[in-house]
């Protein structure tokens, strides 16, 4: 199953690994982005961030097709998002 939400992160971010945490406890699927070992996914989180490599940024596409892009949601954003 290819998961409809993307987490786009780096070595060492905390807000990252809780992120995680709670998508795991709820059994969320989600792809991870190393940034660091991914320049395009680096160059991304920067075009959607103006400019900055802030993590986690969560690319989030719903069932319906609609493409969200937060930074550093809660688990209740995502949710939502992926229902949109």
């Amino acid at each position: 199953m290819n998961p409809g939400i993307t987490v786009y992160w780096r070595p060492g971010c905390a807000f990252c690994i809780a992120l995680w945490s709670k998508l795991r406890l709820t059994g969320t699927p989600y792809r991870p982005v190393n940034i660091w070992r991914d320049p395009e996914a680096a160059a991304f989180v920067r075009g959607v961030n103006d400019g900055n490599e802030t993590v986690p940024t969560v690319r989030v596409v719903s069932p319906t097709g609609t493409e969200t892009v937060l930074t550093n949601p809660s688990l209740t954003r995502i949710r939502e998002a992926l229902s949109a």
